[in-house]
């Protein structure tokens, strides 16, 4: 199957062989499907928060600012915005063909909505200078051009972060610029900095960059606060490889193997590399204006103070189990270590886990407690797509909350389909993340993924047919083993844009 030749690509790479094996082995098998044992609903793994939780919720995470604990932003940013024009890209294929009209073209409703709207959106008045420029008049045919085209704006390849989302009176701002003014409200140290880290495609670096560069001194200024803020990309090694039908390794047409990115799961590596107390994290195309920015950062203040909170509690039982080992033999302690993990911090010991041995206990309640911490925002289901929160079947046959997509689920199964039927919310990309433990050292975050989650999807390049592999998702699969506590969050605080036309929204207005 592979050549000497393969294997020397593969190391070139940074690719380990073995892993590569496993992926074909994955392609062969598929991916076993998650058991979910019930929807994790209010009261049932989901926390709602009163008034005075939220506050006090702010109360300690400030206190803890105070202390000198450090923040970080995490935005998963190198996504491409071409999805969010597929509509415009069809109607500009229409409108160049003989057989279409403007008005045939404008019987799309998106279409026309768009086009009716144009004055609405944030980047007109750069569309209005491009149009101008090249002496074209402001027809269906050339705003989509000059939008998407790279004679105009080039809104067709490059990432939203680039893109100008809203309107304000000094100019457009972009979702880059969106999270810098939103994390410097609540991810800036006691020494105001505000630490944001980006992940993007290699190629937009410069824009970026450039971008930073311009704006950075203003928004210091204006905000009070220092940006420390960074990039990185995914990672080349953690790309999988492509397969054909036949579950054989797809070959360029110069022979080479074919590798593609490994989804936005790969990103696991780029959060490991990061060094800070609390990280936050949020996707780069749910931002808002600053008008309606305040039930944002009230929350991400709040489920920052929660999970400071779990982690000091959590760091007591740490300290007993790691390091007075005949203390955490008490049978009181021990007791009490196993309530609080069951009942508080979500972990359910598998049916046959019968401790009837302090010792088995004890070994027991040291691998759970000594785990990374995530906080997940969760918001009532009305209709958005998203991962699930879910009380699901662990390998090791324990019951956690885990946050489960459709397609981890056996949808064929009418006890899962009635299981899934009971949920009421979904994750929006809404994490507060601690990944240290109580002597201050990082958790490797790669120990805590569950390989058994990835995704296969079939693909197309050069005209052939093939099979493409995505890691475990970031989310769910990244972050199988982690301790998770959800918590019902405003739907204000989600603003997602998946299409451009989303950005006629009131709240993107």
């Amino acid at each position: 199957m592979f050549s000497e030749q393969d294997k020397i690509q593969i190391k070139k790479r940074g690719s380990d062989f073995n892993t590569v094996l496993s992926q074909i082995k994955n392609f062969k098998n598929g991916f076993p499907l998650l058991h979910v044992e019930e929807a994790a609903t209010e009261g049932n793994g989901i926390i709602r928060l009163d008034e005075n939780a939220v506050k006090r919720g702010i109360e300690k995470y400030k206190h803890y600012i105070d202390s000198g604990i450090k923040p970080l932003k995490f935005v998963p940013a190198s996504g491409a915005a071409s999805r969010m024009f597929k509509t415009l890209f069809e109607a500009l294929e229409e409108c160049v063909s003989e057989k279409n009209t403007e008005d045939t073209v404008l019987a799309n409703q998106e279409v026309r909505q768009f086009v009716e709207n144009i004055k609405k959106f944030a980047f007109y008045d750069d569309l209005k200078v491009v149009i101008e420029k090249n002496d074209r008049e402001p027809n269906c045919k050339n705003l989509i051009y000059s939008l998407l085209n790279k004679k105009g704006l080039d809104y067709g390849a490059l990432p939203k972060g680039l893109l100008k989302f809203h309107k304000y009176s000094t100019g457009g701002r972009t979702p880059f610029e969106e999270h810098l003014y939103e994390g410097a409200q609540y991810a800036k140290d006691n020494n105001k900095i505000v630490r944001i880290h980006f992940t993007i495609s290699p190629e937009h670096l410069n824009n970026f960059e450039n971008l930073l560069n311009n704006i950075k001194e203003e928004y210091e200024k204006k905000l009070d606060v220092t940006f420390e803020v960074s990039f990185s990309r995914q990672t080349p090694s953690t790309d999988t490889i492509a397969v054909y039908l036949n579950n054989e390794p797809f070959r360029e047409n110069n022979g080479s193997l074919l590798f593609r990115p490994g989804g936005h799961g790969a990103l696991i590596e780029n959060l490991n590399d990061l060094d800070a107390d609390v990280i936050f994290i949020k996707n780069i195309d749910n931002v808002v204006p600053d008008k309606i920015k305040e039930p944002t950062i009230t929350y991400k203040k709040a489920l920052a103070g929660i999970l400071l909170d779990f982690r000091e509690k959590i760091f007591v039982y740490q300290k007993e189990l790691n390091d007075k080992h005949s203390a955490a033999l008490n049978h009181v302690f021990l007791a009490e270590a196993a309530n609080f993990l069951e009942n508080k911090l979500n972990v359910k010991p598998a049916e046959s886990q019968y401790y009837t041995e302090k010792e088995e206990l004890y070994h027991y309640l040291k691998e759970k407690y000594n785990r990374p911490l995530r906080i997940c925002g969760m918001v009532k289901n009305e209709g958005e797509p998203g991962g699930g929160p879910f009380w699901a079947t662990n390998p090791d046959g324990t019951v956690s909350l885990q946050i489960v997509e459709n397609s981890q689920i056996n949808q064929e199964n009418i006890h899962q389909q009635i299981v899934v039927s009971h949920t009421t919310h979904f994750n929006p990309v809404d994490l507060v993340c601690a990944v240290k433990n109580y002597k201050g050292e990082k958790y490797n975050l790669t120990e805590f993924t569950d390989p058994a989650t990835g995704f296969i999807s079939n693909k197309s390049k050069d005209g052939k047919e093939l099979k493409a592999q995505e890691l475990p998702g970031l989310w769910n699969g990244a972050m199988s083993n982690w301790i998770t506590i959800f918590v019902e969050v405003p739907a204000e605080t989600f603003n997602p844009v998946k299409t451009v036309n989303d950005l006629l929204r009131d709240q993107h207005q």
